[in-house]
């Protein structure tokens, strides 16, 4: 299959890499993007020659999130049902599905990780990121809780609170530090040191290896990771109901000037994401 989104390579013995490569939107997630997605990694799974995979992203960023510019109601990659809460149930059924896949997947994350982007690096199952990377859901703070709602499976009640009270950002450093990540390096080592761990987990047979990761994710399943996120999508509806959301949301444009201006808005307050200043 052709993409238009993503490049995909093999850059290690039984090792491929899928490549986000909308750099001129900081790999923003539409929906042919995460059909894409989806796509080059299922076909990883049937392929005997692979026993793992990367994801990463072309350019400044791994992902900003979701495209906001794009109406994402319309083809979606997969039929969800609908009603209030479609689209955080229908994304979170999609990162579940990396999730469930037999095969590793390895999110090697520098520069931005925002929003959706941290959902797409949680439903990986080793993540790798830039000692320097920015990490956080800022959503929060004027439309809704996240779509899924990972922050306290992965860094605790404590942590989890303070990120989802404020939207800030963690470095990859600290994304390590707290849970989020598996280890961060510094930008110019990321690649290598994914890259090498990627070619020493591909050395333990596809049989065995979707047994160890099925393993792990089976503890928390019990934990109740998976219900819990699922939930989760409801609260994430209920968010939109709000006069605050609803009069957010009232202002976008799918244009990317009155989107850029509105994501500015909300986090001048802040002084923080793009409208920091150094």
């Amino acid at each position: 299959m052709s993409y238009q989104h993503i490049v995909v390579d093999e850059p290690r013995p039984r090792v491929r890499r899928i490549t986000l490569d909308r750099p001129e939107k900081r790999n923003a997630l539409n929906n042919l993007l995460r059909s894409e997605i989806f796509d080059a990694l299922q076909a990883s799974d049937r392929d005997p020659a692979i026993s793992i995979s990367i994801l990463r992203g072309a350019g400044s960023c791994f992902s900003a999130g979701y495209d906001l510019t794009s109406d994402n109601s319309v083809e979606q990659p997969y039929h969800s049902a609908a009603g209030p809460g479609q689209w955080s149930r229908h994304v979170v059924e999609g990162w579940f599905g990396i999730w469930d896949l037999a095969k590793p997947v390895i999110a090697q994350v520098h520069g931005w990780c925002l929003a959706g982007g941290t959902e797409l690096a949680t439903a990986c199952d080793v993540v790798y990121v830039a000692d320097d990377a920015q990490i956080g859901y800022p959503p929060v703070r004027l439309m809704s809780p996240p779509d899924m709602q990972y922050h306290p499976w992965l860094m605790g009640m404590r942590r989890a609170m303070e990120l989802m009270l404020t939207g800030d950002a963690m470095s990859g450093r600290e994304a390590a530090e707290w849970g989020f990540a598996t280890r961060s390096f510094p930008l110019a080592g990321l690649e290598q040191r994914t890259l090498d761990f990627a070619e020493r987990a591909a050395k333990v047979p596809v049989e065995l290896q979707q047994l160890n990761k099925r393993s792990v994710h089976r503890a928390m399943e019990i934990m109740g990771a998976r219900a819990a996120m699922r939930a989760g999508t409801e609260i994430q509806a209920l968010a939109f109901t709000t006069e605050a959301s609803r009069t957010y949301m009232s202002t976008f444009r799918r244009d990317g000037g009155s989107v850029k201006a509105q994501l500015d808005a909300r986090d001048t307050t802040f002084g923080d994401y793009r409208t920091k200043k150094e």
